[in-house]
């Protein structure tokens, strides 16, 4: 592990372990799991505010996405005068190019520990215990690819998938209704349908290609790992799905 993530990966561990030993009376075999979903749920909850001043920057560049196109093509030939006009362009709306990205930046350490703490077979020095619990009877530590992939331990794994890989349809289709959401209105000049909001050119493919590579990751990962990229990635979607119908709300006030 790397000695960047060294001390809070520890810390998240001790914070989970002792989460599992509380939830065991209520839980028995399952309290690890439901440990990681808790923490998960938690930290998500927390970095929530980020979220969503990254979906409002990703909204703003996508509005300006047609004037930015403008300058281009006015100023390509010329770097320089583009790059002043592109700052004051961002500057006038009080946003910028990195808007939605610095949020989400912003939160990666963060998952970056959690995820860690579920594939590590050592922290804080020892064993780490939370792997060495199971789900249905599958290690938390066990990896699909690494021998589980048929049998009872299997239909665990594929199970985790399979939910995971719901989880990103439903990631796709809600990334389609967020780039409707945010779509700039066409040329006013053109009444009737055609004045109607479009969707972002490109965030459409890419938003329905991208989830899935989550359920690749889940892979080669093992069983804890896989279950806390169901909960992240399910509280993702609950996030943009908010902002969507928060966005929609204020259009049509």
């Amino acid at each position: 592990m790397s000695a960047l993530f060294g001390v809070p990966v520890d810390a998240a561990y001790h914070l989970v372990y002792a989460l599992t030993n509380v939830l065991t009376p209520l839980l028995g075999g399952l309290a690890a799991v439901a440990g990681i979903i808790v923490i998960t749920a938690a930290v998500r909850l927390a970095a929530t505010p980020l979220s969503f001043r990254a979906m409002r920057g990703q909204a703003a560049v996508a509005r300006l996405a047609p004037r930015v196109a403008e300058l281009r093509k006015r100023y390509g030939a010329k770097p320089e005068r583009f790059q002043r006009e592109l700052s004051a362009l961002y500057q006038r709306e009080g946003t910028s190019v990195l808007a939605g990205f610095v949020p989400l930046l912003a939160q990666w350490p963060v998952f970056s520990v959690l995820y860690l703490l579920f594939r590590s077979p050592v922290v804080a020095g020892g064993p780490n215990r939370l792997l060495s619990r199971d789900m249905f009877g599958v290690p938390l530590d066990d990896h699909w690819l690494g021998g589980a992939a048929f049998g009872a331990h299997g239909v665990v794994f594929l199970g985790v998938f399979a939910v995971l890989a719901v989880i990103c349809w439903l990631s796709a289709r809600v990334a389609r209704r967020m780039s409707a959401a945010i779509a700039v209105p066409r040329a006013a000049a053109a009444p009737g349908p055609a004045a109607l909001p479009g969707p972002v050119p490109g965030l459409g493919v890419l938003a329905r290609v991208l989830p899935y590579v989550t359920v690749v990751i889940a892979v080669f990962a093992p069983l804890a790992a896989a279950v806390y990229l169901v909960v992240s990635t399910g509280w993702s979607v609950a996030e943009r799905w908010a902002f969507t119908r928060a966005t929609l709300k204020s259009r049509a006030g």
